[in-house]
């Protein structure tokens, strides 16, 4: 079963081939996650808009807040090849019964790179659900809202 939820946006729609590809990567790198601690599996596979996909899986450590999310994982293999703009990321993990969503640092890493653009959240049986990164991070801060009119302080103060 395929669902989607989410607004017409500037950019076309993946074609089918294109998305399953994704999944498949992402379910392909998902199987590299080094999870000795949660044993839960994540795999990503982020479309640039020059058509490149970078992939990425979780890493986890000893202490626990030093772990790397597979979707930032992804985006910052697409960063350090200096790639910057974004069309889609597919999300893959092995929950059956609901589809995985990124957590709230990854949310506010994508919109880093914008908002208007898609995420799908998939489950194992390649179903997915179609968002915009603006959908799971609304009301949300980024670059542009650092330039906006401010109090103007005097030595930090």
């Amino acid at each position: 079963t395929i669902m989607r939820r989410s607004k017409l946006h500037n950019n076309e729609a993946l074609s089918e081939d294109m998305l399953k590809k994704m999944i498949s990567e992402a379910d392909k790198v998902k199987t590299h996650a080094y999870c000795p601690y949660s044993q839960f599996r994540v795999g990503a596979a982020l479309l640039t808009t020059d058509h490149h996909i970078y992939t990425g899986c979780n890493v986890e450590n000893a202490c626990n807040n030093l772990g790397v999310c597979a979707e930032r994982n992804a985006m910052a293999k697409a960063v350090s090849e200096g790639c910057r703009s974004f069309r889609a990321i597919v999300i893959s993990s092995d929950l059956c019964e609901q589809f995985i969503s990124p957590c709230g640092g990854c949310r506010q890493f994508m919109r880093e790179f914008g908002a208007n653009w898609d995420v799908y959240l998939t489950k194992p049986d390649s179903s997915y659900l179609k968002m915009t990164v603006d959908e799971l991070l609304p009301i949300s801060f980024g670059p542009e809202d650092l330039s906006m009119k401010k109090l103007q302080i005097q030595n930090g103060h």
